[in-house]
């Protein structure tokens, strides 16, 4: 798909995955269009966790309600914050918003499913804690990437005219 807003349009958060795992010319990709997402002064604060490993995806799942998710995806990404390079705490969350995106359109312009998953920041300490990552790395996310099995239904939205604010006079 080479319309940007096809893709937006068309990508859906994708749960169920075939066994297959993606070549890693494709996670490659993902990971190339989530660094380049803009950041304030350029400071680029993510950094990415890739997992493969079943045993470490099954330990994983542990800390999420969506352990199935994570344990039958043939990929997770944790993204996480560098906060030795955070400036603005508000902005680098934005940020990295903005580089999860680019990574989850990259995914479906190649083909494959993606599902961000934020609510093992629940138990985003434990987390950090089993998997001993530096104290300087904050998780933000994981992302579970890998060939859909399943039907994509259409996606909604509410009308832009619902969404625009006007001003008080």
């Amino acid at each position: 798909m080479d319309d940007i807003l096809e893709v937006i349009r068309s990508r859906r958060s994708i749960r169920q995955y075939k066994k297959q795992l993606p070549g890693d010319d494709e996670i490659e990709r993902v990971l190339e269009a989530s660094r380049w997402a803009p950041s304030g002064l350029n400071n680029q604060p993510w950094r990415f966790l890739l997992i493969k490993d079943k045993e470490k995806k099954n330990s994983l799942a542990k800390f999420t309600k969506y352990a199935d998710i994570i344990r039958d995806a043939p990929v997770v990404i944790l993204v996480c914050m560098d906060t030795g390079e955070s400036y603005n705490r508000d902005k680098d969350l934005m940020a990295i918003g903005a580089c999860i995106q680019n990574m989850l359109l990259e995914a479906a312009a190649l083909g494959l499913g993606a599902c961000w998953l934020g609510e093992i920041l629940n138990k985003k300490q434990e987390v950090s804690e089993y998997l001993k990552l530096d104290e300087d790395l904050e998780l933000m996310a994981a992302i579970t990437i890998g060939y859909s099995d399943e039907d994509v239904t259409e996606g909604c939205r509410k009308s832009l005219k619902n969404l625009k604010i006007e001003l008080k006079k």
